[in-house]
């Protein structure tokens, strides 16, 4: 079950780059929009997370950071950003493959990947929205607004 609205934010590490790793807590402070998604090269995902990068200041206009996670390796993401041109941080959740998508409910079991999901999280680590969409279907931007939207009305 894809973790909902009001849970912690589960901590983890991640490679941002074969040498560099993220974890949740750097971001401490901030608004966070994390974007699951099953693979680098695929057309939607493609489509989605090129999306995200042209929104990149609307998001930072509500004090927000993004992280695209999939079980995709670090080089592989790498390749990805440079094609993509995407100046936001894709992270691998690749050893052990899944372990942070499963802990927020979005990893597929049956092909090994992640599956495609948002989710906003408050400057304090909490969970304020999370979505799950079906699959090969962009999610879009919409809900991602509506809940930052709605988290900097609270603060």
């Amino acid at each position: 079950m894809i973790l909902e609205k009001g849970t912690p934010a589960p901590e983890f590490e991640l490679h941002s780059t074969p040498d560099q790793k993220l974890k949740l807590s750097d971001f401490s402070g901030k608004n966070l929009v994390l974007v699951f998604y099953p693979a680098d090269w695929s057309p939607v995902c493609g489509d989605q997370v090129s999306l995200y990068n042209e929104m990149l200041s609307i998001f930072r206009k509500y004090d927000a950071e993004i992280l695209g996670i999939s079980v995709d390796s670090a080089w592989c993401h790498d390749a990805f950003m440079e094609n993509r041109k995407l100046h936001f941080p894709l992270l691998a959740d690749f050893n052990p493959k899944g372990e942070v998508s499963a802990a927020y409910g979005v990893y597929n079991e049956e092909n090994g990947t992640s599956k495609r999901a948002l989710f906003v999280i408050d400057k304090e680590g909490i969970i304020q929205w999370s979505y799950l969409s079906p699959d090969g279907i962009n999610p879009g931007a919409d809900g991602i607004i509506d809940a930052l939207e709605s988290l900097t009305q609270k603060q």
